[in-house]
């Protein structure tokens, strides 16, 4: 069943990609085919090919590819789109074919599919698909050589005909010297000669404009100080650097990385791990060419096949990475801020830069191959009520975990949180529509005290100011804090604690999306928005403040369901009663502030309270946690290990010395049964 969802997701991820470009007007579809196809492009120009600068592939790619770009110009492409899928999926099965054995047998059921998912979705192939580029070729090709039935003679020929696609896969053949296979290296130099002389006497000036004026290529295309270079030369402009000191640091640098990272390619080809040999090969080639644009960056993401971690829970740190960086954008990845900003921007060649030189591969040979230290875990608690259907199948680790994977998920599912709130619908009059049903709903339940409630506020002053302070800082300081803590002091803990919050938010956002409702203050009857000041309603963007986010996304409000979920948790951690009691009074206080400030109703709140509770549950029925979490991770567990190891020693003295005066003889049955019962108390608990 797994298998068979597979699949068809990667169909449907394949179907929709093609059906993004294809249903483009045809002037903004594969944008970068127009330098083949267009009216000044390859097949039609007169001059040389590097006359507008728009073309960047090199003479031979000019030659050979014309046929391929006159199938795209007649079918306006159409053809070009499904050969470029074509490519992409059998990309996939030869990257899941080469996967370093041995493999079980769901692996390698399953490593075809999720290959082609994770290809699909790499911002390198929707940036092909959508500019029409041949990047996926010269991949292809160097890929075909780790396969088991590829003989030297191809591979130096494939690795050849790449190169001369794309110079920097030259280091491939580099890597064969140095793996022993001379021959194959000097084919592979031999083909990349024999293509660019080819290319040179059919265009002698087109060639000489791109080896000798262009020096490969440097200088085609968008500026190389560009985001779009992800390459040290790159880098080094965008920091400012320029001249001679830039060019001489950039040979440092690249001798370096190429020294460091082919070395460390030919010691994991060696191992037999050659699909990583040839990532980490390319992702030296991305470093250190002149320019790297984003169609070229696939060979960061098949670095993704590298083990990294003895720690079972540590394996998945490196792949997330690797994937989240080749699907993301940057503003996903890291908030918008000034450090963090400089990350994103080059977060795709800090990747090719770590699976190059840093990252620590495991190697076939070790024992942690197989066998990582395994997560402890806890079976499911037996639920306190029978007909709940509790998945048995579903355990409860008991290890901290892994701080980076961590906050990448964290920020990874803020992002998304973000997204599909500010993307919820928000008609003003279907949520207006909505504020009268729930204020409706509260006349009848007489419960409808937001109106004088922030009149009372407004006309406030202390009050006012402390609420709208409040409102702007408590609702991600605490949680976030607590969330710290529990990390930091209680794993087992904090484990237990954050997937009923990560529950509650995603039934919050499904809220969001079907029932959009406008806050009191954008009612127009009278309330007094105490933070954002008077907006204008005929304005239907509603000022600058919607560009924050989504204004009708009120019920359930997060507010107070972020604020109850730190409530329960503090009264269930702390270890005093007045904490309890501030725990407790921390969503009363949150409720009071929404309502003041006019940013929700009262219902808003009973809806926050409600997708909060069906966290909790869901929680119970995934882990059968019905009581207060007790840390049964590492530390309490090697304390009843220890106590148990103590009170054998004790009665085994006891036995050697013998009875003290005045002290009744024991038996040996009796001194035996103490001593299986202590054995076994810290085996079940371990469990």
């Amino acid at each position: 069943m797994v298998l068979g969802a597979l699949w068809l997701l990667a169909g449907l991820l394949a179907a929709r990609q093609a059906a993004a470009v294809l249903r483009l007007p045809p002037d903004e579809r594969l944008t970068d085919l127009e330098t083949w196809i267009g009216e000044q492009g390859v097949l039609h120009v007169g001059g040389s090919l590097y006359d507008g600068d728009a073309f960047t592939g090199t003479p031979f790619s000019g030659l050979v590819l014309k046929p391929l770009t006159r199938a795209a110009e007649q079918s306006l492409g159409v053809a070009w789109t499904f050969g470029t899928l074509l490519l992409v999926v059998v990309l996939g099965l030869v990257a899941a074919r080469a996967l370093p054995g041995p493999v079980s047998r769901r692996t390698a059921l399953v490593a075809a599919p999720l290959a082609i998912c994770l290809l699909t979705l790499s911002l390198p192939v929707r940036n092909t698909f959508t500019l029409g580029q041949t990047s996926i070729i010269p991949v292809l090709l160097v890929v075909l050589t780790v396969l088991p039935r590829t003989s030297g003679r191809q591979a130096g020929v494939l690795i050849g005909v790449a190169a001369a696609l794309q110079p920097a896969l030259l280091l491939f053949g580099v890597v064969l010297w140095l793996l022993g296979r001379r021959r194959s290296a000097a084919l592979a130099g031999a083909t990349f000669a024999a293509c660019t002389a080819l290319a040179w006497v059919a265009m002698p000036h087109d060639s000489a404009s791109y080896w000798v004026h262009h020096l490969g290529g440097a200088g085609l295309g968008e500026p190389a100080d560009s985001l779009a270079n992800q390459s040290l030369h790159g880098l080094l402009l965008r920091i400012g650097l320029e001249g001679p000191v830039e060019l001489a640091l950039l040979a440092v640098l690249a001798v370096a990385v190429a020294v460091v990272g082919l070395r460390r390619a030919v010691r994991y080809a060696r191992d037999g791990q050659l699909l990583l040999a040839a990532a980490i090969t390319g992702c030296v080639a991305l470093a250190v060419s002149p320019t790297s644009w984003q169609y070229q960056q696939l060979w960061i993401l098949l670095a993704v096949v590298g083990r990294v971690g003895r720690r079972a829970a540590d394996r998945l740190v490196w792949p997330v990475l690797v994937v989240l960086v080749m699907t993301l954008s940057r503003t996903a990845l890291l908030p918008d801020l000034k450090i963090a900003g400089h990350i994103g921007y080059n977060a795709p060649l800090l990747a090719a830069l770590a699976a190059a030189c840093l990252v620590p591969f495991v190697s076939r040979t070790s024992p942690q191959w197989d066998s990582p230290e395994p997560t402890p875990v806890q079976e499911p608690h037996r639920g306190r009520f029978a007909w709940v259907p509790l998945l048995r199948f579903v355990r409860r680790p008991l290890s901290r975990p892994n701080l980076l994977l961590e906050l990448m998920f964290i920020r990874v599912g803020y992002f998304a949180y973000s997204w599909i709130r500010a993307h919820a619908p928000d008609e003003r009059g279907v949520a207006e529509g909505h504020g009268h049903q729930v204020l409706s709903i509260e006349s009848f339940l007489h419960i409808d005290i937001e109106h004088w409630f922030n009149l009372l506020v407004a006309d406030t002053p202390w009050l006012r100011d402390g609420m709208n302070w409040y409102y702007s800082t408590f609702h991600f300081l605490i949680p976030l804090s607590l969330l710290g803590w529990l990390y930091l002091r209680r794993p087992a803990t904090y484990r237990w604690a954050r997937t009923p919050l990560a529950f509650a938010t995603l039934l919050a956002l499904v809220g969001f999306w079907l029932y959009p409702l406008a806050p009191p203050r954008l009612m127009g009857l009278g309330y007094v928005d105490t933070a954002h000041g008077p907006q204008d309603l005929d304005n239907p963007d509603f000022g600058a403040l919607t560009k924050l986010s989504n204004q009708y996304a009120a019920m359930p409000s997060l507010h107070v369901g972020w604020s109850l979920w730190c409530g329960v948790v503090i009264a269930l951690v702390a270890p005093y009663l007045w904490m309890k009691i501030l725990g407790m009074l921390y969503p009363l206080l949150t409720v009071a502030v929404i309502v003041g400030t006019a940013n929700h109703y009262v219902l808003d709140a009973v809806g926050g309270a409600a997708v909060v509770a069906a966290g909790f549950g869901l929680q119970y029925v995934l882990l059968g946690v019905g009581r207060k979490p007790a840390e049964e991770a590492n530390g309490s567990v090697a304390a009843m290990l220890s106590a148990g190891a103590r009170g054998v020693r004790e009665r085994a003295r006891a036995l050697v010395r013998g009875p003290r005066a005045g002290e009744p003889g024991e038996t040996s049955q009796v001194a035996e049964v103490p001593h299986q019962k202590e054995a076994a108390e810290p085996a079940d608990a371990s469990r």
